[in-house]
Formats: C-alpha cells, sequence, structure tokens
C-alpha cells in the first residue's frame, strides 16, 4: 500500500513538472505585440454659424488704399529706352578740299617733282640726264608712252630755253606735267539725270582697295554738296560688309538697303535703286562685292548686277576703285573690269601713301577716262575731287 501512495506522489510531481515546461516554452515563443498606431489630429472642425460661431478675433487689417487690386488691364511691359540714333555729322564741303589736303599729299608724291628739278637744274643735260629723268618717271608709274612724250617735250623746251633758272624750270615742268594728266577731262561725278529721278552711280573694285569705305566716303562727298543719298549694300559676300556701309549712312543721314548675307547681289541693287525713286532721293550709290579679276563666274556676276539696276533706271555712273600702291597692276584690273562694265570714273585710294602718282597719268591713258575723286588718308573726310592744277602743285612742291 505505501508503494502505491509513494507511486502516486512520483506521477502528480512529475506531472507538474512537464506541465511548468510546457507553460514555459510557450510564453517564449508567443509573438511581439503590434506597434502602436500613431496619434492622429482630428481635422479642423468646420466653421460654425449662427448661434454656434465663435467670436472673431481681432487681427491687423489693411484699407483699401495699402491694397493694390488689379485694374483688370493688359499686363504692364517694362520697355527699355531705345538705343539712341548716331548725331547726323556735318561734311566738310567739297569745294577746294583737295587744295586743303594738299601738305598731305605733298609730304609723299614731291619726290617725284624734287627730282625732275634737280636732274634738269644740271649745267649739262647729257643723255645720261635724260635716261635719269624717264627712269624718274618710269618709278613713279606714269608709263611708258606719257614718258617718253614728257621726255620729249622737256628737251625740246630746255634747248629753245637756253638759260634755266629754278622758277623757270619749275614752270616748264608744272605746265609739261599739267598737259599730261589733261585738265580738258570731264571730272564730274554724274549725279543728275533728265528723267527726274535719282542719280544712280556703281561702285566697283577688287578686295581690299578699300571700296566699301570710299562708297561711305562719297556718300559724304555728295550729302555735302547737297544731295539726299540711298545706299544699297549689294556686297552681300563679305561679312560686316552691309553693318559697315550702314555706319557710314547712319553719321550722313543716308538710308541703307540691304539684303541677306550671301544673298543675290543684283536683287539688293534693284530694291536699292526701285526705294530710292520712292523716296525722292537724289542719288543711290550700289557699293559691289569686291571682284578677283581672275574669277570670270565673278565678273559675269557683276555685269548681271549692272544689267538688272538698268531696268529700273540707267546707271550714270561706274566708278572704279583702284588702290595707288598696286602701280602697274592696277592697269591690269582696270582692263577687265573695263570688258565688263563701262567705266566712267577712277577712284585712286591710299595716295597719300605712296611715292607713285604717277598712276594718275598712266591710268587715264589705259581707258581713256578721268581720275574724278583721289583717296588721301584714313579720315570721313579724305576723299577729294580731283583738281589736276593742285595735284601737280602738290607733286613738284614749291
Amino acid at each position: 500500500m505505501d508503494i502505491v501512495i509513494l507511486a502516486v506522489v512520483i506521477a502528480v510531481v512529475v506531472f507538474g513538472v512537464l506541465g511548468g515546461l510546457i507553460v514555459g516554452s510557450r510564453r517564449k515563443k508567443q509573438p511581439p505585440p503590434p506597434p502602436t498606431a500613431p496619434d492622429i489630429t482630428a481635422p479642423p472642425a468646420e466653421p460654425h454659424v449662427g448661434d454656434e460661431a465663435e467670436t472673431p478675433r481681432e487681427e491687423p487689417r489693411r484699407t483699401i488704399e495699402e491694397v493694390d487690386l488689379p485694374d483688370g488691364s493688359a499686363p504692364v511691359v517694362v520697355e527699355e529706352p531705345p538705343a539712341e540714333a548716331p548725331a547726323i555729322e556735318i561734311p566738310e564741303p567739297t569745294a577746294g578740299r583737295l587744295v586743303r589736303l594738299r601738305a598731305r599729299l605733298s609730304r609723299s608724291q614731291n619726290a617725284l617733282g624734287k627730282g625732275l628739278l634737280v636732274l634738269l637744274s644740271r649745267e649739262h643735260l647729257d643723255e645720261d640726264t635724260w635716261e635719269e629723268v624717264e627712269d624718274t618717271l618710269l618709278t613713279a608709274d606714269v608709263g611708258v608712252r606719257p614718258t617718253q612724250e614728257l621726255v620729249e617735250r622737256l628737251r625740246e623746251r630746255v634747248k629753245v630755253l637756253g638759260t634755266r633758272t629754278p622758277a623757270e624750270l619749275r614752270g616748264l615742268l608744272r605746265e609739261e606735267l599739267i598737259t599730261l594728266v589733261d585738265p580738258t577731262m570731264d571730272r564730274i561725278v554724274r549725279t543728275e539725270t533728265e528723267t527726274g529721278g535719282p542719280g544712280v552711280v556703281m561702285v566697283v573694285g577688287v578686295n581690299g582697295t578699300g571700296k566699301t569705305t570710299t562708297t561711305g566716303k562719297l556718300a559724304r562727298v555728295l550729302v555735302a554738296d547737297g544731295n539726299t543719298v540711298v545706299l544699297g549694300a549689294a556686297d552681300t559676300f563679305r561679312a560686316a560688309a552691309a553693318d559697315q556701309l550702314q555706319t557710314w549712312g547712319e553719321r550722313v543721314g543716308a538710308h541703307t538697303v540691304r539684303g541677306p548675307e550671301g544673298g543675290d547681289p543684283a536683287s539688293v541693287a534693284f530694291d536699292a535703286v526701285k526705294e530710292g525713286k520712292e523716296m525722292g532721293a537724289g542719288v543711290v550709290l550700289i557699293d559691289t562685292a569686291g571682284r578677283l579679276h581672275t574669277k570670270t563666274g565673278l565678273m559675269d556676276e557683276l555685269g548681271k548686277v549692272k544689267r538688272v539696276v538698268e531696268k529700273q533706271a540707267p546707271l550714270d555712273e561706274v566708278l572704279l576703285v583702284l588702290d595707288a600702291t598696286t602701280g602697274q597692276n592696277g592697269l591690269v584690273q582696270a582692263r577687265v573690269f573695263a570688258e565688263v562694265v563701262d567705266i566712267t570714273g577712277i577712284v585712286l585710294t591710299k595716295l597719300d601713301g605712296t611715292a607713285k602718282g604717277g598712276i594718275v597719268i598712266a591710268v587715264q591713258r589705259e581707258l581713256g577716262v578721268p581720275v574724278k575723286l583721289i583717296g588721301l588718308g584714313e579720315g570721313a573726310d579724305d576723299l577729294a575731287p580731283f583738281e589736276p592744277e593742285a595735284f601737280v602743285d602738290a607733286l613738284i612742291g614749291e
């Protein structure tokens, strides 16, 4: 009996221990509690009306004078102040301009005259001396035929003269040089027409002769003589050529007609003459692209510009711009241009920077057309009408 009781007690103890272990393991395996939900702020209460409305709080308020109210009009656009137009300049009068620029011309040119006077003042004028006279004239680009004519007349007159004082020699040389320059040639730039429309002047020449600058300076010459001028920027190939010409025009109040860069030059020239007629302008100046005389296609295009312009109005002047420093090479250029367009006058530029003033004589002989204008510096008013007597006086000095 005691054994049975002992067995029951042991069994109870064993079951108690096992039950405790099972309960402990279950407690360890329970998952962690879920996180607590965040606090959500309740939405603001709807505004109440009537008896439930709250008493309004005192807040600072702006008066109507302090509030900028829209007036319903279009938004205000702030415009930048317009750029100031360049002041219109009053060009220097052209009458006697070459006389005023004579000192500048003589500084680079009178080596020719002084050299001839020294040679002619020698006591014995033998063949060697006359050869030196010829060399001096040829060096100054007078040309072969004009040089031979001048030397022949000088030899004859010196022989007849006998005694040769410096004053007599200077007068003799002056007379013969003026004869070579030919004062009988008509050197007026034609700008008046019988039809009453504007005079049309086309300016041609190779690259680098200062053609666009000359066109701008010529506009100043014409304005100074009382003309209204329209400029045609038909040089559409050289970058900024139209801008350069327009700047020249704005300085004297001349209107500039231009087209797109690389556009058709003939079209721009046509429009320039058309606008000049509509505006009642006195003169239309057309600046063409600088043509290399060896480029046949470009020269043909120059002929096209001339033909297109003449559909609007006849050309009154075709001025060829030559660089005096190129000497005899300029004569080659002149011949080719004369074959394409009818050259009516020559403009010699950079004459102040060369001792080759004889090119005036040579180019006139070559083309049979007069030198009408000469450039004597970089200044805006340094383009002067050609005056044979003043030019020769600058060549031989005082």
